[in-house]
């Protein structure tokens, strides 16, 4: 991504939203919690919000959820699911974006890949449960938890 682009993204974020609230009256979201032989969680870390965060991003016209999650993997962190991600829970995320929903899914089985988005990730690890990074975005620890920790999921993201 070219640095016009990065300076652009955060001024045209809120833009975006402000359209997309007028246009859609639902908009689908999807994370993915990807763990690796060590049962480590792959995290990622954006340039334009804080924190460290389950790869993810919005579902596109014409796409399905599984594909919007296997092409975010790709896109993001260069991990490409072998075979269909597992739904793990459903989440409203009205605080965020209203009307927002957010699905998460389970990947174990995968394999690397390039990474096709660049410019949009600043960071990309996997972190053993008790070493998770700082500052974690405060839903994607509870979804590890309720996830790998056994919690019931909680319905709002």
């Amino acid at each position: 991504m070219s640095k016009w682009k990065r300076r652009l993204e955060p001024l045209a974020r809120p833009f975006f939203f402000f359209w997309s609230r007028l246009t859609r009256g639902k908009t689908l979201g999807v994370r993915a919690l990807v763990t690796d032989e060590q049962n480590r969680v792959l995290l990622i870390e954006h340039t334009y919000v804080p924190g460290w965060w389950l790869p993810g991003g919005g579902v596109d016209r014409g796409e399905t959820a599984h594909q919007a999650v296997a092409r975010e993997l790709r896109e993001e962190a260069g991990v490409d699911p072998v075979g269909a991600p597992q739904l793990l829970s459903v989440h409203a995320n009205e605080a965020f974006f209203p009307g927002d929903h957010v699905l998460l899914f389970r990947v174990t089985d995968w394999r690397a890949c390039d990474m096709t988005s660049h410019g949009e990730i600043r960071g990309v690890g996997f972190f053993a449960l008790d070493a998770l990074p700082q500052p974690m975005n405060a839903a994607s620890a509870r979804r590890i938890r309720e996830a790998l920790g056994g919690a019931a999921p909680d319905p709002v993201w």
